[in-house]
């Protein structure tokens, strides 16, 4: 590539996931030198926005499917991972050797960048971005929601409700007097410090670099969250999925724990080890649980989360917005702009530990 990361010649950019016509205009509108090249009779219809994956009864004819790889064959940039297969985009990198980037549709797509199994070579070739940052403030207003709830004790008022019970009065907790360690101070874990902060909590937050964040008190090493976790009451975790943090909210970190404190996970579900999270909230360890993240997904039937009084399940659904789809196109379109331009992409996938 010349220049960061500038190519050179024309910039065709085919779009391999669900686009609607005015999110493609938008593109076009806000960076005119790409060709966008986009044939929705190819790509499964959405049910809901930001359903990229799309129907799953739509099947394509053998001849729209020869139809649909010649053009992602023919592309210089990826709109979507094909399919959001990992196995077809292996396939595209390797029949394609003209394609330059592909940006993913998810916040953490690296995971399905890895998930590809590329060759070095053939991951030093391809730029990869993702979206995130487009579900910071969506998923930061669920985390409040999920401390909110684990201050107002969700589980005890429903239980009493559902059984038409009037108990005695009790004190509830009350978020500005508490401490709330946000685990990773990326888009979303600045969005969700940023509105703890407003509410009066103490936000304590983890970084691998020295940072200095609005809202943040101190910022510790993700290695020391095992010695500031007992002096919190909520636990909101924003972390990707990677090797490093892979169970790092797990049986050692419950067992630092202040008694009684809330979780909440809109980072990946890798990050906490289930087995240990249900122990945690049999022993009163974890007094309450706003899960939108798990590590199978479906949440599987025979998970105990699902049945247990101090869990609230969400099926990865807080990240959704209506405004979605827009802020992803006009995500992707800067960074054509960037590319063309000759400067650095954002949200660039790192290739090491793929997040």
């Amino acid at each position: 590539m010349t220049g960061p990361d500038r190519p050179t010649g024309g910039f065709r950019v085919v779009v391999a996931a669900p686009l609607a016509e005015e999110n493609c205009a938008r593109i076009q509108e806000l960076e005119p030198r790409v060709d966008l090249v986009v044939d929705h009779s190819l790509l499964p219809p959405m049910r809901w926005p930001a359903d990229f994956a799309g129907d799953p009864a739509w099947r394509r004819t053998p001849r729209q499917q020869r139809a649909y790889e010649d053009a992602i064959d023919s592309a210089d940039a990826l709109y979507g991972i094909p399919d959001v297969d990992p196995a077809a985009l292996a396939r595209t990198v390797r029949a394609n050797p003209r394609l330059r980037w592909v940006h993913t549709m998810a916040a953490g797509g690296g995971s399905q960048v890895e998930a590809a199994r590329l060759s070095a070579d053939e991951l030093d070739r391809v730029l990869f971005t993702t979206s995130a940052g487009v579900h910071g403030q969506p998923l930061a207003e669920f985390a409040v929601f999920g401390v909110l709830a684990g201050a107002k004790n969700l589980p005890r008022l429903s239980r009493q409700q559902r059984r038409h019970e009037w108990s005695g009065r009790w004190t509830m907790g009350q978020v500005s007097e508490q401490t709330v360690l946000v685990l990773g101070l990326g888009g979303i874990g600045r969005a969700v410090a940023a509105k703890l902060d407003a509410l009066g909590a103490t936000v304590v937050g983890t970084s691998r670099r020295d940072v200095t964040v609005p809202g943040v008190s101190t910022v510790v090493h993700p290695d020391r969250v095992f010695e500031v976790a007992s002096t919190v009451d909520a636990v909101v975790n924003t972390l990707p999925g990677t090797a490093a943090t892979e169970h790092l909210v797990g049986k050692r970190f419950f067992d630092a724990l202040r008694p009684g404190a809330c979780l909440v996970n809109v980072g990946r579900g890798s990050v906490v080890d289930e087995a240990a999270l249900v122990d945690a909230l049999d022993s009163g360890r974890v007094g309450f649980a706003a899960l939108d993240v798990f590590e199978a997904e479906p949440l599987p039937a025979h998970s105990p989360l699902w049945d247990h009084d101090h869990v609230l399940v969400s099926p990865h659904t807080a990240a959704l917005d209506e405004a979605e789809d827009r802020l992803i196109a006009e995500l992707f379109a800067a960074n054509a702009t960037r590319l063309l331009d000759g400067h650095h992409l954002i949200n660039r996938v790192n290739t090491v530990e793929f997040y």
